[in-house]
């Protein structure tokens, strides 16, 4: 499958799926032979087809390359991205598509059972992918093992590229090299805790990161850029537009926020406030399906909206 479109603003390569969403009463789970729970849901998505499907939703011009299975996993896959308008190019993986299965409490907090599957040879061919890395703006390479292999031509074509280490604990091998060769890094601070600013200063003093982003819940999230300040610079969490019901694929919306900022010309704390909504937004629907729109996004950030009540009055004032 060729490119359709002169150029991309974002192109997102792995990280597609399927998550089953369990609620449940609480976590951790009892133990016990049987629970009841409500009806068990299915939502395609996953860190990368999130990130497709959100950037898309902002209005931004998407791509999305990855293996799937030729299943009927793979079949969901496929339906939401063309139902979310995302440009797929997947390549058939005889291991089938990757799935995970996610336990949801009743306050919206998850925990993910994640079946990766991809053999540990897999590659994408270059002649599969360099058509689309020729048409980017920007590449986003989920943490496939696969996907680390397109270091070398990313760099070589100059293409700013990010990437989202999730839970990194700041030691697992499989990580690093993202970690050190992304110009944009996005991590959880799930694991880390109090070790996230050593773990951001790292990065960025060992690797390529021009930024480095701790999300961090309710708490927000933590910006730190290798001209600034030693200290991470802490952005306060959105308030929900209603309440929230899951958190799957809120980091992923976090990221789509910023890199809509980053590619609109917004400076860094602006891009991670709108972070911060679009994340925020993603926790009240289930299944990573509550998608903002550029719209909403602006109206729901205070500086977007107040630039945007000054720009309307100048307007007025020109026309009168």
């Amino acid at each position: 499958m060729d490119p359709r479109q002169a150029a991309y603003d974002v192109v997102v390569v792995g990280g597609s799926g399927v998550d089953t969403i369990v609620r449940v009463g609480s976590l951790p789970v009892p133990l016990a032979d049987s629970v009841p729970v409500g009806p068990i849901e299915e939502w395609p998505g996953h860190t990368g087809g999130n990130v497709a499907l959100g950037a898309r939703a902002l209005g931004l011009n998407v791509a999305l390359l990855d293996y799937i299975g030729d299943d009927w996993i793979g079949a969901q896959v496929r339906e939401r991205l063309a139902g979310g308008d995302v440009e797929f190019a997947p390549l058939i993986s005889p291991a089938g598509t990757r799935r995970a299965v996610n336990l949801v409490d009743a306050t919206g907090r998850r925990m993910s059972f994640y079946d990766g599957r991809d053999p540990a040879d897999l590659r994408m061919p270059r002649d599969h992918y360099l058509p689309w890395l020729r048409r980017a703006r920007h590449v986003h390479l989920s943490i496939m093992n696969f996907t680390r292999f397109l270091y070398d031509d990313i760099e070589a074509l100059g293409i700013p590229v990010s990437t989202d280490l999730h839970d990194w604990d700041g030691v697992a091998d499989h990580h690093r090299e993202f970690a050190l060769r992304s110009d944009l890094v996005f991590f959880s601070a799930a694991k880390t805790g109090d070790r996230a600013p050593t773990l951001m200063r790292e990065i960025l003093r060992e690797g390529r990161a021009e930024i480095v982003v701790a999300t961090a819940g309710a708490d927000g999230a933590y910006l730190l850029t290798r001209d600034g300040d030693t200290t991470p610079l802490h952005v306060p969490a959105a308030v929900p537009p209603a309440p929230a019901v899951d958190s799957n694929g809120a980091g992923d919306a976090f990221v789509c926020g910023f890199l809509y900022g980053r590619l609109t010309g917004r400076d860094v704390r602006d891009c991670a406030r709108l972070g911060t909504v679009a994340g925020a937004h993603a926790c009240t629907a289930p299944g990573s399906t509550a998608l903002i729109s550029a719209a909403a996004l602006r109206a729901a950030d205070p500086v977007s909206a107040h630039a945007a009540v000054i720009q309307e009055r100048l307007a007025a004032d020109s026309e009168s």
